[in-house]
């Protein structure tokens, strides 16, 4: 499974889950960066609450990515509930 940040880069340099991958769903190249995707691949994708992460998995859906699921609640959810992040990239 590869786990994706879909927030900025700024945010992700702020504190992330350990072994996340950033691809940041506001850049104008998000969706060819979603295209070099293994597309058999398992994806769990989150953002800062949850809303940005949804609108990624949209477009992965529609890219042919079937298997792509949330962490509901985004990384604040995360680490209210005590989760460890790493910083830096």
């Amino acid at each position: 499974m590869t786990i994706l940040d879909v927030r900025t880069p700024e945010e992700f340099g702020d504190g992330h889950l350990t072994g996340a991958a950033n691809l940041d769903v506001s850049a104008a190249d998000f969706t060819t960066q979603v295209a070099n995707l293994d597309p058999g691949g398992i994806y769990a994708v989150y953002c800062r609450s949850g809303n940005r992460s949804q609108a990624a998995m949209t477009i992965m859906r529609d890219s042919g990515i079937g298997a792509v699921v949330d962490l509901v609640g985004g990384i604040e959810a995360w680490t209210q509930s005590g989760g460890d992040v790493v910083t830096g990239s």
